[in-house]
């Protein structure tokens, strides 16, 4: 990879997510206008503890197959890098491979030879618990000092690597790097830092332009181009019908951010209190006064989720005008009655096994924090039940079952008919996990915590 000093830098970002998709034409615009590297994250906390606790991709291999496609025969057509981080959902190591092999099949149908680097992010529970007892790993709010135990019964950690790692693989000539789990910003600020642009302007685009086109005039459009130089950064949509203002630019600084003005990577700060946000035409902005504040400790975010028990769900709906208008009552007695039966039948208290009553269409979002106004016409209840077992969560969902069905309320002389949404009712939805660390390690070196690893596509024949 050519190391040379550059005077700007323009990073594509295609999409928000890869396997999200977008339009083809977006990417050829932005190779038309100079791109000198594609980043595309490729996974997220988002969705959950799921992906992670079960190392499994929340998008499916015929979406990211096709995107990859895509991205593949540009970077290779253009000469430039393509950089994906957060492989396979949650990064794990599987997640890696998972992405791994999908380029190697399309580099294999397109004759392509690219040298790809793949990044491990995954965690060593033992070594994280030497650096825990070295007092290397700190909390950060809300939660407290991390426990070994709580280490030890996670069923995957990964750290999430800043650009450094991204960078190395570059130097050493990689053209298709694929990341473990990464900041989301790290890997479309890691080619513009290799060339020598400022960490401020750099880390601010890498800001905005993390979701693709979320910071444009129509999201579903297509990415956005971020051209990166000495004194800041511009930033305009992929799609020529879409547009970037200063206020959809600026206000992606509130995204996912618990200041709006500052942002922590693993080797500093982003300070944007003194950006200026201009419009330089109709549908592109120009960000100056970004600043970057470096770290006196380098440090990781570790990432890593835990088995809670094994959920079954089913699921009903009331239009029952009598029950929906007393909903409330119906739902305090149904709580009463599943923990009377259970205990009757099973013989289990409340301690071995929970479960949730959600009354969608009736305050199941937020509850007594925006309590409705007035009785819906409807009122779906969602029965969720988790034990230590699957055994065990699916007998207390079938004691649940008659209940759901024809539960009146206290006050009907009648026996009420409710609607199953499936036959069976009960639905197994397997382990749950939860995610359990929210610390972060110092480092030696900004690099040691990951492994990189190169191979050469060759051509099929």
């Amino acid at each position: 990879m050519d190391n040379e000093r550059a005077d700007q830098v323009k990073v594509l970002a295609p999409t928000g997510m890869l396997g999200a998709g977008f339009p083809e034409a977006t990417i050829e615009r932005g190779l038309a206008l100079g791109a000198d590297v594609i980043s595309v994250d490729g996974g997220s906390t988002d969705s959950g503890p799921y992906y992670l606790g079960a190392s499994q991709p929340k998008t499916t291999r015929a979406a990211v197959a096709r995107d990859l496609r895509i991205l593949l025969k540009a970077a290779a057509g253009a000469g430039i890098p393509l950089i994906v981080g957060s492989c396979g959902t949650s990064g794990t190591d599987s997640g890696v491979d998972w992405v791994a092999s999908i380029v190697a099949d399309i580099l294999a149908d397109e004759g392509l030879r690219m040298k790809v680097a793949r990044i491990y992010s995954e965690q060593d529970a033992d070594t994280l618990l030497e650096r825990l007892e070295e007092g290397r790993v700190h909390a950060l709010p809300p939660l407290g000092e991390l426990q070994p135990s709580t280490l030890r019964g996670c069923t995957h950690v990964v750290g999430a690597m800043g650009h450094e790692p991204i960078v190395a693989a570059l130097e050493e000539g990689a053209q298709v790097v694929l990341a473990g789990r990464a900041t989301d910003t790290a890997i479309a600020a890691a080619y513009p830092l290799m060339k020598g642009m400022p960490a401020g302007p750099t880390w601010h685009a890498a800001k905005i332009i993390e979701c693709g086109g979320q910071c444009t005039s129509n999201p579903r459009s297509g990415g956005v181009l971020a051209t990166v130089d000495a004194d800041g950064f511009t930033i305009e949509p992929l799609d020529p019908d879409a547009a970037c203002t200063p206020i959809l630019v600026a206000a992606h600084m509130l995204y996912e951010t618990v200041n709006p003005f500052e942002m922590r990577e693993p080797d500093g700060t982003l300070d944007v209190h003194e950006a200026v946000y201009t419009a330089l035409d109709d549908r592109t902005v120009r960000v100056e006064g970004s600043r970057f504040h470096v770290a006196d400790q380098h440090t990781i975010k570790l990432e890593g989720a835990r088995i809670t028990g094994y959920e079954t769900m089913s699921f009903s709906a009331i239009r029952d005008p009598h029950i929906v208008r007393h909903i409330d009552d119906w739902a305090a007695l149904m709580r009463t009655m599943i923990s009377q039966r259970v205990a009757q039948t099973l013989g289990l208290s409340e301690h071995k096994y929970a479960f949730d009553l959600r009354l969608y269409g009736h305050n199941a979002i937020l509850g007594h924090l925006d309590p409705a106004d007035g009785a819906p016409r409807e009122v779906g209840v969602m029965l969720l039940v988790n034990a230590p077992d699957q055994a065990t969560a699916t007998a207390v969902a079938k004691i649940a079952n008659p209940l759901m069905l024809h539960l009146p309320t206290p006050d009907m002389n009648y026996l009420p008919s409710l609607a199953f949404a499936t036959s069976p009712a009960e639905v197994e939805r397997g382990p749950a996990y939860e995610f359990v660390l929210n610390h972060v390690v110092d480092t030696r070196t900004p690099t040691e915590m990951f492994r990189t690893e190169f191979e050469e596509a060759t051509h099929r024949g």
